[in-house]
């Protein structure tokens, strides 16, 4: 059974009486944080809509960068992903993860769970864990519940019927109609025409790149955009642009 705590959010998330979605459910979570994030573009790459508090950004920003981590990992098999310690974590599982993730210092822990139905994956749901908040048997059913409904709402549209509040249902976990990432998307497809490979072959040369230089994905994917960073047809290097501004520039693409 569901919490006193999380049957509340949930009946609020239908009544769209929800401010901070992401601040509701890791209060009732009782979790360092938590993110909702859904698979879009033409990589299925995760884009996140709730996100609380900031170092839950941090954290799927590290992901998305990288590639790699308990998120991409549970969209790809289905199942949840339950690491509450991190330190315990074969460095080989996520080898340019791990390392990131400790220098954010406080994520000890991360629970993911997958949103779809069988081979349909349109989501997942991260849930951050300190060293003081662990997830409970409880805190999980709360969290399958919570990715449970927030599938069901993904993937059937608005509730019909006599069921109250379903506008507000909608705009509570409706898609955002601009993407965050939507120049990581544009990026790609431009690397994927410069060096004549597959979407998810560009997107990988964009992570190398970004994970190399220590640069976010997003803002290698601005420098490409803005033609001040473009990929040599003859090597997996960036070339500097001839304004010599991109991350690579003296200045670290700041001028």
């Amino acid at each position: 059974m569901i919490s006193d705590g999380m049957a509340e959010v949930l009946r609020s998330l239908r009544l769209g009486r929800v401010g901070d979605p992401a601040q509701a459910c890791a209060r009732a979570l009782g979790a360092a944080g938590v993110t909702l994030s859904l698979l879009v573009g033409p990589e299925r790459s995760a884009e996140p809509l709730w996100s609380h508090p900031g170092l839950s950004g941090r954290f799927e920003e590290l992901q998305f960068t990288l590639g790699e981590g308990p998120g991409p990992e549970a969209v790809r098999t289905g199942s949840p992903v339950l690491e509450p310690d991190l330190e315990r974590v074969r460095p080989a599982r996520w080898p340019a993860l791990l390392p990131a993730v400790r220098e954010l210092g406080a994520v000890h822990g991360v629970c993911c769970f997958p949103l779809g139905i069988g081979a349909i994956r349109i989501g997942v749901l991260t849930v951050l864990c300190d060293r003081d908040r662990q997830l409970s048997r409880q805190q999980y059913a709360d969290a399958v519940a919570l990715s449970a409904m927030l599938t069901s709402a993904f993937l059937n549209g608005e509730p019909r019927g006599e069921e109250a509040g379903v506008q507000g249902f909608a705009m509570g976990v409706r898609q955002p109609s601009g993407l965050r990432r939507a120049v990581v998307h544009q990026a790609t497809g431009m690397v994927s025409v410069q060096l004549g490979v597959s979407m998810e072959e560009a997107l990988l040369r964009l992570r190398a790149h970004a994970y190399g230089s220590a640069h976010p994905l997003g803002e290698v994917a601005e420098a490409v955009v803005t033609r001040r960073l473009h990929f040599s047809d003859e090597s997996d290097e960036f070339d500097k642009s001839d304004d010599g501004s991109g991350p690579h520039s003296p200045d670290g693409g700041k001028g």
